[in-house]
């Protein structure tokens, strides 16, 4: 069956008017750099690595700038809680684009706002991620027995990608 001449202007011009709604509507959109899956991966697995040869048992989650789990991972014989805990410790580190260990000494100053918000935990372990100065993500861990030590171990897991986020 053959389209008529007019059906074809009218499929162009419905093409025609998509596009510059598309356009007008890109023009809208904000970047938002995003760490890669691989990365990601890379960085949680750096992160437990690094604790498990010291002895600890260590999680780590990985979250985009939203907040977003993009990684995580429970290292062998890491209790059940340590994830949320580490999920909580990104999830902070993101919000407030600093490094929890760094939040700490002003716990007591934030404590009301953050124990009425979801998924704040102000405790040393969340450690922010940038990309020269822009804010991409944050990793959390938890699991080791010290802050200091939680810390350490997400510092080890976002040395691991830092020279590739560009």
């Amino acid at each position: 069956m053959a389209i008529k001449h007019s059906t074809w202007a009218a499929i162009g011009l419905l093409g025609a008017v998509g596009c510059s709604a598309s356009t007008a509507y890109a023009q809208g959109l904000l970047a938002a750099p995003r760490i890669s899956a691989a990365l990601a991966n890379e960085a949680v697995g750096a992160a437990v690595a690094s604790c498990a040869a010291q002895g600890y048992a260590e999680s780590a989650v990985l979250v985009d700038t939203d907040g977003v789990v993009q990684a995580s991972v429970r290292g062998d014989n890491s209790g059940i809680h340590t994830l949320d805990s580490a999920h909580d410790k990104a999830y902070t580190s993101v919000t407030f684009k600093s490094d929890t260990m760094a939040m700490m000494p002003r716990a007591q100053q934030l404590n009301t706002l953050v124990t009425r918000l979801p998924h704040m935990l102000l405790a040393g372990g969340g450690v922010v991620i940038k990309s020269g100065n822009t804010v991409v993500g944050a990793i959390g861990a938890a699991g080791a027995p010290g802050f200091q030590l939680d810390e350490a171990c997400a510092k080890a897991g976002v040395d691991k990608i830092l020279d590739r986020l560009k």
